[in-house]
């Protein structure tokens, strides 16, 4: 029993890591502390509040108006693409990544 159990648990680990990456394009990307308020208008938010606010993490608006949170290897991609571009607003990702409820887990991150 305690094999099959095991035997489950790690088919169960195996088929999430092979998962197919979802992809969110051309969405904006804003801090969390910010989210609430910047969903509205995402475009609007700008990069220096986004760097003031980036202890509080990073997300994307997606199309149905959701704000998806990054997981700790997306808030770092994020803060290196917000470091070294001059964009003052509309900032625009492609994002893939497994998404876990409100969470995505980062595979890749580019600012448009």
């Amino acid at each position: 029993m305690l094999k099959r159990l095991s035997f489950l648990l790690a088919l169960a680990i195996a088929l999430r890591a092979f998962a197919a990456a979802e992809a969110w394009n051309n969405v904006s990307i804003i801090d969390t502390q910010c989210s609430a308020k910047a969903k509205a208008d995402p475009d609007a938010h700008t990069r220096a509040c986004a760097m003031t606010c980036s202890k509080s993490g990073f997300g994307i608006v997606d199309s149905n108006g959701n704000y998806l949170k990054f997981d700790d290897k997306g808030n770092q991609e994020a803060m290196k693409l917000l470091q070294n571009t001059d964009k003052k607003d509309h900032l625009r990702v492609d994002v893939t990544g497994n998404k876990d409820g409100n969470l995505i887990h980062v595979e890749s991150l580019r600012l448009l």
